[in-house]
């Protein structure tokens, strides 16, 4: 039987360190961006310690910070991607400059808004992005047409939309506003245009769609373009953190129902 080799994967340290999710670290491995005890590496199958000396780019890692959360309301108008191909306007342009580098859980759409977590850390991020983590999100939608309660059942059924399997969802009709219905939907993955989709497939469109709480975390009367920091103690406490900045993977609670979670610092956006 061989045995393990000491250490953690190399995409995860870079991941801890806040260089990359692990998808992305791999993919900067295979690009000959990454090398260890001064030799470039090309594959991530790789184990290093505390002892190797690793450099992206050229430049030597820094240590893993303390893991950090953020809430962030993201504006319509942004995507959520680090870079865009179409040379559209980004989150991570109109973040805050006293921000470290962040990543974000999970996306909004480019037209979507409201509810985006933050995060310095990718073992937190990608956590956090399991379906089985098993977080409530909930969104308010405003929709065109007239529906009634009835008109959502397929959706708390589950629905199959183009080859695509929906989880039930829990759909709430607030009230109608003319031409328009509000209403709130709670899931617990987020497959792509999720509830567009299948909004859609009922023949309804969706004009706004508005992210406003995930897990325990609740947008509250957030401004768009406001970032506010979790405390760390609270962070450690919703994500299961021991109390060693660095150390161990978050296990997140399950489900919906927990304290809502108290901001600690608000940060003004650049150009607000």
């Amino acid at each position: 039987m061989t045995e393990t080799p000491p250490g953690d994967r190399i995409a995860k340290v870079l991941s801890r360190a806040g260089i990359a999710s692990r998808r992305e670290a791999e993919r900067m491995i295979a690009e000959g961006r990454v090398a260890v005890n001064g030799k470039v590496i090309e594959r991530a199958a790789l184990n290093v310690t505390a002892k190797d000396r690793i450099e992206v780019d050229g430049k030597p890692l820094r240590a893993a910070e303390a893991p950090r959360l953020w809430l962030y309301h993201k504006p319509s108008g942004l995507v959520t991607t680090t870079k865009d191909e179409q040379g559209r306007t980004t989150i991570f342009d109109e973040l805050p400059d006293d921000l470290p580098r962040v990543m974000s859980v999970g996306r909004l759409d480019l037209n979507s808004e409201g509810l985006l977590l933050l995060t310095n850390d990718g073992a937190i991020k990608r956590q956090l992005e399991l379906p089985s983590t098993g977080w409530l999100r909930r969104y308010r939608v405003r929709l065109n047409g007239k529906p009634t309660d009835a008109t959502f059942q397929p959706l708390r059924d589950g629905l199959e939309v183009e080859g695509t399997r929906f989880q039930p969802m829990i759909v709430t009709l607030d009230r109608q506003q003319g031409a328009n219905a509000w209403v709130t939907v709670g899931l617990r993955e987020g497959k792509n245009r999720e509830i567009r989709r299948a909004m859609e497939d009922l023949g309804l469109k969706v004009n706004r769609l508005i992210r406003i709480s995930y897990g325990p975390f609740q947008l509250g009367q957030m401004k768009p373009g406001e970032v506010h920091e979790i405390r760390p103690r609270i962070m450690r406490d919703q994500l299961g953190l021991d109390e060693t900045p660095g150390h161990g993977d978050p296990k997140t609670k399950q489900g919906p129902g927990k304290p809502r979670a108290t901001r600690n610092r608000r940060t003004r956006p650049k150009g607000r």
